[in-house]
């Protein structure tokens, strides 16, 4: 357990953080974040002032406590290399406790002034989410953290990329990666014509496991006015999700197999009826949808020993296709 005086210099530190992230601060709102009374917080103010930090008060309505001429202490002694490598780290961890938050805040206002703002994009920009079906192997991280960077200090990006349609090549403005399970994708939006805005009616997604050639340019690039990510990438992933479900079938599944169905199909599965009515055989009914019906068979194929297709039809004429495929190649 820490002593009194180690708890007082957490909060004096992390006083000083704030100091350094805001133009001032009043003593309500530095007890507000620090989570004390008022009269605490102001003796920690009034402490910073007596042990030599540059800040004084300022009196009367809208006054509060600042740091004399912007001073600015670096807690960190980090490089921009580092700090980068520290955000994408965390933001990359996906917690969202509160030691966590704390941590990333703490990081934000102790590095030097001239990169903090690209850390914090990159820091909202990066999102960590459930897996899309299957995982895939680990996308290289050296370009997860080079598209980072380019996000940070806000330029374009150029790629050959291997799609679904053949190879192409690309050249935007890099917005969020985000991934899903160890699958990473890019969001990212073309340049209007003359300027260096990107234009949100031409966003792309992009697989970072299939870009090759990747280079940051000299060419700036700016998002969207008003820019959203997390809405944005929001409804990016209701979209791929609605496209992957797009097919659905109802199976009877033996309870102890239940769980395992479920992580299996990840966001495509559901319990019907909250998994409380058990069918006369003691199953319990389980909706799952894929984006065909074959791949839903497919995926289907493997639980036939603990699981049923009730409906639709359909589904229960591939599996049976799907099985007399399977006799004839093993009779």
């Amino acid at each position: 357990m820490k002593r009194s005086s180690e708890i007082r210099a957490d909060r004096l530190i992390q006083a000083l953080l704030l100091l350094q992230g805001r133009p001032q601060i009043t003593a309500a709102e530095l007890a507000a974040e620090l989570e004390v009374s008022v009269p605490t917080a102001r003796r920690d103010l009034e402490a910073l002032a007596m042990a030599g930090v540059p800040i004084y008060p300022t009196r009367g309505r809208g006054g509060g406590w600042r740091l004399i001429g912007g001073a600015r202490t670096d807690l960190t002694g980090l490089t921009e290399g580092e700090v980068t490598s520290l955000l994408i780290g965390l933001a990359q961890n996906g917690q969202a406790d509160p030691q966590h938050v704390a941590a990333t805040r703490k990081l934000l206002r102790a590095v030097p002034a001239p990169f903090r703002e690209g850390a914090q994009r990159i820091a909202e920009a990066t999102v960590r989410d459930v897996a899309w079906g299957e995982a895939a192997d680990v996308d290289d991280p050296a370009k997860v953290a080079l598209l980072q960077r380019a996000i940070g200090r806000r330029l374009r990006v150029r790629f050959e990329y291997a799609g679904s349609r053949g190879p192409s090549s690309a050249e935007l403005v890099p917005l969020m990666v985000g991934s899903r399970g160890a699958r990473w994708y890019l969001l990212g939006a073309a340049v209007s014509e003359g300027a260096d805005v990107a234009d949100e009616a031409r966003l792309r997604t992009y697989r970072v496991d299939r870009i090759a050639s990747l280079e940051i340019l000299g060419a700036p690039g700016h998002p969207p006015a008003e820019f959203d990510a997390a809405a944005v990438w929001a409804r990016m992933v209701e979209r791929v999700e609605d496209l992957r479900g797009a097919v659905r079938a109802t199976v009877r599944v033996e309870p102890w197999a239940v769980r395992a169905l479920c992580d299996r199909f990840g966001p495509q599965a559901r319990l019907l009826d909250d998994g409380e009515s058990l069918e006369e055989n003691g199953r319990v009914r389980v909706e799952v949808s894929a984006h065909r019906a074959d791949a839903l068979a497919e995926q289907l194929a493997g639980w036939a020993s603990v699981a049923e297709v009730v409906e639709p039809v359909e589904i229960r004429e591939e599996l049976r296709l799907l099985g007399e495929r399977i006799a004839a190649t093993y009779r």
